[in-house]
C-alpha cells in the first residue's frame, strides 16, 4: 500500500474544490468584547473523564480571561447536536439557537455543511489559526477528504494505536491478517466496539484499507461499488466474530472499556485513537506498566478533529473566542499532556514563540507513548459515504 500516493489522491480530491473565502468583516477586539458575559454552550462527546476534565478546564480558563461561562452539553454521539440544529431549523429557529459549537468531524461536519447549517468561514478570523502552516500541512483543511473551507477549526490530531502488554503478548500483530490470525489461535481475546461506536467503525476501515484492491476507491464517495468493495471486509468478520471476546456477541463501548479488559487480563489489545492513551492509563494506575503501544507496519488511519458553530448559535462570538483559545499553546500544551488527554497538536512548531514551543518541549511522552517516527505512516479517513454504509451493513449483518 503506497501511502504517499494515497495522500496525493486524496489532497487532489480535497483542494481541487478551492480556498478559504475572505475573513469575517468583525474586528477581533470587537469579536471578544462581544463575547464578555455569554453563556457559551459546547456540545461535546462525554464519553471520557479525562476529555470532560480537560473541557472544565477550558471553561475555567474562558471564565477568567474573558467571562464566558462554558456549559458542556455532554453527548454520547455527535449526530445528537446535529439533529438538534435540523430541527431548529425545520421548525424556522434560524436565531438563538441551543447549540453554539460543537466537537464535530467526518460525517456530521459533511452533513451540517451540505445543509448549509454552519456559520462562517471562522477560521480566517481566528488570530491563532496563523500558528498552523498550513501549506506544510494541507490536510489539516480535509476532513474525511472534505475541503472544510474554514467552517470548522482544528483543535486535535489522533490516530490509531493498538495497545498490549508485554507481560502477556510478546510479539504483537503487525498488520489485520495477523490479528486474525492470533484471534484464531487464542479465541475469546480480542475484541472491538460495535459501530456506530466511532473506535469500532475505524476499526473496520483500518481492515478494509488492508483487504481493499484499490484503496484509493475509499476517497471517493460510495457508490454502486459498495458491495464489491466491502466484500472482503464481511468476509474477514465473518471469521473474526466467532473468536472474538464473548464469542462475538457482545462488544465493548469504547477505549476506556477496553483498556479495562486489558488491565483485568480479558483481553489482548486494546485500541485507542489516542497515541498517549496507555501512558495515561498507566499514570492514572488502570493499566499496568509493562504495558506498551504499537501500530501495523502499513500505517493507520489518523485523522483531525475540530469545532464548528452552526448557523443559527446564540453566542457566536463565544464560541469564536474558545475556538481561538483551543488553538493557544497554553490549550494545545495541556491537551497534549500524557496525564490529560495526549493528543496530538495541530500547531507548527516553527510558527511558535520561544515560550510556546517551550511549553511542549518540557511535556513528559510516557513509557508506552511512541515517538513521531515510530508512530509510522498515517492513512486518510476515507470519505464519509463509507462509514455511513459500513456501519448499516455492520448493524444488519452483527447488530442484535
Amino acid at each position: 500500500m503506497a501511502i504517499s500516493k494515497i495522500w496525493g489522491a486524496a489532497l487532489a480530491v480535497g483542494l481541487a474544490l478551492g480556498g478559504l473565502p475572505a475573513a469575517q468583516a468583525q474586528s477581533w477586539e470587537e469579536t471578544v468584547a462581544e463575547a464578555r458575559g455569554q453563556t457559551l454552550y459546547w456540545n461535546a462527546w462525554g464519553g471520557d473523564e479525562g476529555i470532560n476534565d480537560y473541557v472544565a478546564w477550558v471553561g475555567e480558563r474562558l471564565a477568567e480571561e474573558y467571562e464566558i461561562e462554558l456549559v458542556h452539553v455532554k453527548l454520547s454521539d455527535t449526530a445528537e447536536a446535529v439533529r438538534k440544529v435540523v430541527a431548529e431549523k425545520a421548525a424556522g429557529r434560524h436565531a438563538d439557537g441551543s447549540v453554539d459549537l460543537i466537537w464535530i468531524n467526518g460525517e456530521n461536519f459533511k452533513a451540517m455543511k451540505d445543509q448549509d447549517l454552519l456559520h462562517g468561514p471562522i477560521t480566517p478570523s481566528l488570530p491563532n489559526y496563523a500558528l498552523i502552516d498550513v501549506a506544510a500541512n494541507p490536510a489539516i483543511e480535509l476532513d474525511f477528504t472534505i475541503p472544510t473551507g474554514g467552517y470548522e477549526s482544528p483543535y486535535g490530531q489522533a490516530k490509531l494505536v493498538f495497545i498490549y502488554d508485554t507481560q502477556t503478548v510478546s510479539e504483537p500483530p503487525a498488520s489485520m491478517a495477523a490479528l486474525l490470525d492470533h484471534a484464531a489461535a487464542n479465541p475469546g481475546r480480542v475484541t472491538y466496539p460495535a459501530p456506530p461506536q466511532f473506535l469500532g467503525t475505524t476499526f473496520l476501515k483500518q481492515a478494509l484499507y488492508e483487504l481493499v484492491d484499490d484503496p484509493e476507491a475509499l476517497l471517493l464517495e460510495a457508490g454502486d461499488n459498495f458491495d464489491a468493495v466491502t466484500a472482503p471486509l464481511w468476509d474477514y468478520l465473518d471469521r473474526l466474530h466467532p473468536v472474538l471476546w464473548r464469542d462475538g456477541k457482545d462488544f465493548p463501548s469504547g477505549d476506556d472499556a477496553l483498556i479495562r479488559l486489558l488491565d483485568e487480563g480479558a483481553v489482548d489489545f486494546a485500541l485507542s485513537f489516542h497515541p498517549g492513551k496507555a501512558s495515561s492509563a498507566i499514570a492514572q494506575d488502570l493499566l499496568p506498566d509493562t504495558v506498551r503501544t504499537f501500530v501495523l507496519a502499513e500505517g493507520t488511519i489518523g485523522n483531525t478533529h475540530y469545532v464548528a458553530i452552526p448557523y443559527n448559535a446564540a453566542h457566536k462570538a463565544a464560541a469564536m473566542v474558545a475556538a481561538n483559545f483551543l488553538l493557544s499553546p497554553e490549550a494545545q500544551a495541556r491537551k497534549q499532556h500524557p496525564d490529560v488527554w495526549g493528543d496530538m497538536t495541530v500547531l507548527s512548531m516553527d510558527r511558535l514563540s520561544e515560550e510556546g514551543r517551550a511549553q511542549f518541549d518540557a511535556l513528559p511522552r510516557g513509557i508506552a507513548t511512541l515517538g513521531p517516527a515510530e508512530l509510522g505512516p498515517t492513512l486518510p479517513e476515507p470519505h464519509p459515504s463509507w462509514m455511513t454504509r459500513i456501519e448499516a451493513s455492520w448493524l444488519e449483518r452483527y447488530g442484535s
